[in-house]
């Protein structure tokens, strides 16, 4: 998993409330592709005029503005991400170069599947979400620094944000939850032999 330490790049504008796991990448897509190719699929039925990347893109959707072609950050309404599991979601976004996402409120599922593929999701209120919307309109740069948990942009005042410090470490590390209990490899090997011996009648020959 791809450590997350400060994203800076624009920050694109979606500023619509419950983007769900179908919006952001349609199911059929999910059967027909592999990893690694969702990417132009993200978000399509707003991004495309008909059926996919072939039918030509949306000029007045955001992502296909030249100042937001190139986004790494969304700034989404509230309850981004909500809807049917897939993981599949939070990959598309990967593979459309977005790292960040700064929403009011996200789906719990998929905040999770956000921790596990190194996407950073950020919860902050709407107004100020709004602040960086409008420091950030003609694509300037917004930088997301997990490291000091603060939001920066052009004319506005460092803006904080609160991650939960466990969550917080396992992306500056790049640690998935795999990762993570490898930490305590040792701890666990001791205790399994301490158990072997203690119950050997629980453990195949």
């Amino acid at each position: 998993m791809k450590a997350v330490t400060t994203i800076t790049g624009p920050a694109a504008p979606l500023l619509r409330d419950n983007v769900d796991t179908d919006l952001l990448i349609r199911i059929e897509r999910i059967s027909q592709l592999k990893r690694g190719q969702l990417g132009p699929y993200l978000l399509e039925t707003l991004r495309y005029r008909g059926d996919g990347p072939a039918s030509g893109p949306r000029e007045d959707f955001v992502l296909n503005q030249p100042a937001f072609v190139d986004a790494c950050t969304i700034l989404g309404g509230k309850n981004f991400g909500c809807g049917s599991s897939r993981e599949m979601a939070v990959w598309a976004l990967e593979e459309a170069g977005i790292r960040c996402v700064i929403a009011p409120s996200f789906g719990d599922i998929f905040f999770n599947n956000c921790l596990q593929n190194g996407l950073l999701p950020v919860q902050l209120d709407a107004i100020a979400i709004e602040r960086i919307v409008a420091a950030s309109r003609d694509g300037a740069h917004v930088d997301v620094d997990l490291r000091a948990l603060e939001i920066r942009a052009p004319g506005l005042d460092p803006i904080r944000f609160e991650f939960d410090e466990a969550q917080r470490e396992a992306l500056l590390e790049g640690f998935d939850e795999i990762d993570q209990t490898r930490r305590f490899a040792e701890q666990i090997n001791r205790f399994r032999a301490d158990d072997r011996k203690a119950r050997g009648w629980a453990y195949l020959a």
